[in-house]
């Protein structure tokens, strides 16, 4: 997610295999359940982003400063999906409130870690 391909180059450089699918909210939901839905007008948050959410949505688009921006920015989005790998009251609570602060619908859908799990049992089985 947002390398340029530089990541993949990384791995193929270094031999290493790269998890299948085209970002992580993708593999965490499963890739083929992902593909399915086709929900394009949805904004994905993980745990680690609920818990960076200021630090990585609000600040560098600077709705911190131009709160205004919010509605160019999501205009195009209807919900806020929240996929938790290990979801706590807190952080549940955190992502409705981010969903507000977009406003947006919210949905949680605990994935767990979805395709990334089977991939590294995958992984470490053949070594």
């Amino acid at each position: 997610c947002g390398t340029g391909g530089q990541l993949q180059a990384l791995c193929d450089a270094e031999g290493v295999q790269m998890v299948e699918g085209p970002h992580c909210y993708s593999f965490f939901e499963g890739n083929a359940v992902f593909a399915e839905n086709g929900e394009i007008t949805s904004f994905y948050l993980t745990d680690f982003l609920v818990r960076q959410f200021d630090a990585f949505v609000i600040k560098p688009l600077g709705l911190d400063r131009h709160p205004e921006l919010r509605d160019m920015y999501f205009e195009h989005y209807t919900k806020l999906v929240y996929q938790s790998q290990i979801p706590t009251d807190a952080l549940i609570e955190k992502a409705r409130l981010a969903a507000d602060q977009l406003g947006l619908e919210f949905e949680h859908r605990h994935t767990g870690y979805g395709d990334l799990e089977v991939a590294l049992g995958q992984a470490a089985a053949t070594d």
